[in-house]
């Protein structure tokens, strides 16, 4: 086995410090144009700038050309994680926007894994500047996760994650190569931030909190300006963030094959059919239970009923309402959506739609074989068959996924947090989602948790965000040996 090589794996680092630091520096001038303290974010690049520009200076190299092997990629990708959530936190600190170094992490770490949980009690008495950044954060994250599940987890072959992606029609109908697939990506994202903006901004919403929510929303982050989230907001611009939040939690190769008017490979994708089902099944039923058990009117039902089910499925988190006032069952099947995910190679954490489908072939084969053993039958999905090693791949995911979310709620509740909140913030977290049940609900936060349940939350973010196995095979013996 190869040892590591730390060289390349600073190089990257190296180069994902200084973006981050042009990023703050941009926070900065925006804060200059706002008259607003532009410091704490100046102060705030200084570091990363410097340690990023010196660590590039110093390991550029020959060997450069030679491209990293998967025991360099986990280390890299989760180093460069966490790194960017502490840096993100220097803003905060610096500014005195958030004094606590705990909390500060917290609502950094939040940010770039596009969870949108947040320790902040009142948020509209922050700088804008600060709340800019608190939302770039999201932005940030959303590209950087699109980049991690399209480009790198398949070559890593995480969770089955070169099925999904690179093994799929992507590597047909896109040049496999990093730089080109990478442009076409960002080129996405960003044009579907910009028209979420617009349409915003036709709907009535300043530039600013168009820009903050579109942030939020195409990273499926969920952060808000507002103390009360979107509720405050007309029908029209709920239903803007409605139909944007499902487009992020979509796969964005479903984007790429529409740009190109290739319906025929939209139409076979399993996953996305699914996807849209799950979510059309689910919110009718939501808002059913508001017509009929709680009165609401049709419309007002509808449109809460699908809101906060997109949000919740594609780990959003805006909230319009407060469900934990609903019908019991109707929030409990909102706690539930929240293990289930949005696509693969979308911004949306959880679980994911693709690992569900296949679980549900799977238990639809075991029944098919009770009743004909001598049957020769195969899972397929997007009609191709899934190979041994795919299949146990999705299924050992979900397991570990579950056990890491039991292991995380019986930490919480050892700290001394109720049931209910604590499997609420573990759900939540894993999967990027933002309000969870109990205290930490969608008219909650998690500023009242202990400083170790933050930090115990920050770690199943940050686990969930990079699909479990990424952080976790950094803990075993043999990943560590030459």
């Amino acid at each position: 086995m190869r040892s590591l090589r730390f060289r390349t794996i600073f190089r990257i680092i190296s180069r994902i410090l200084i973006i981050l630091s042009i990023f703050l520096l941009i926070n900065g001038l925006l804060a200059f144009f706002m008259k607003e303290p532009a410091l704490p974010f100046l102060l705030a690049s200084a570091s990363p700038l410097l340690i990023g520009f010196l660590l590039l200076k110093a390991l550029s190299g020959d060997d450069e050309q030679y491209p990293m092997n998967r025991r360099e990629a986990y280390l890299a990708v989760t180093l460069s994680w966490l790194l960017m959530s502490l840096t993100g936190s220097l803003p905060y600190l610096i500014s005195g926007s958030i004094p606590k170094f705990t909390d500060a992490v917290f609502e950094s770490v939040s940010g770039f894994t596009t969870t949108g949980a947040s320790i902040l009690t009142d948020i509209e008495t922050l700088p804008l500047s600060i709340l800019f950044w608190r939302s770039l954060t999201h932005w940030i994250g959303g590209i950087g996760i699109i980049v991690l599940v399209i480009i790198i987890m398949p070559q890593l072959k995480i969770g089955g994650y070169n099925l999904f992606v690179m093994e799929s029609s992507l590597q047909e109908k896109i040049r496999p190569r990093v730089k080109s697939i990478g442009k076409r990506l960002l080129a996405i994202y960003t044009g579907l931030t910009i028209i979420e903006i617009i349409l915003l901004l036709v709907g009535g919403m300043n530039l600013f909190e168009s820009t903050c929510h579109a942030f939020g929303t195409i990273a499926t982050g969920g952060f808000s300006p507002k103390n009360t989230s979107i509720a405050g907001y007309s029908p029209y611009i709920q239903y803007v963030i409605m139909v944007f939040m499902l487009l992020a939690g979509t796969n964005f190769t479903i984007h790429y094959f529409l740009l190109k008017k290739d319906f025929v490979s939209i139409r076979q994708n399993d996953e996305f059919r699914f996807y849209l089902a799950v979510v059309l099944i689910t919110a009718l039923i939501i808002s059913g239970s508001l017509v009929m058990d709680a009165g609401t009117p049709l419309e007002p039902a509808l449109r809460e009923g699908f809101f906060q089910t997109i949000s919740i499925i594609t780990c959003t988190g805006f909230a319009t309402a407060d469900y934990l006032q609903w019908p019991v069952y109707a929030w409990m099947i909102i706690f539930f959506s929240m293990f289930l995910g949005g696509s693969t190679g979308s911004t949306a954490g959880g679980i994911k739609m693709a690992r569900h489908l296949i679980a549900l072939k799977n238990i639809k084969l075991i029944f098919t074989r009770m009743n004909s053993p001598n049957a020769v039958l195969s899972v397929r999905i997007n009609r191709k068959v899934l190979s041994e090693e795919n299949n146990n791949s999705v299924l050992t995911f979900i397991a570990v996924y579950l056990l890491i979310f039991a292991a995380g709620s019986i930490g919480l509740v050892l700290m001394g947090i109720d049931g209910s909140s604590a499997v609420g913030s573990a759900a939540t977290c894993m999967a990027g989602i933002g309000p969870g049940i109990g205290s930490v609900g969608p008219a909650s936060n998690f500023a009242h948790l202990p400083d170790a349940a933050k930090l115990l939350l920050s770690l199943l973010m940050l686990m969930g965000r990079l699909e479990i196995y990424t952080v976790i095979i950094l803990f075993s013996r043999n990943y560590w040996k030459v």
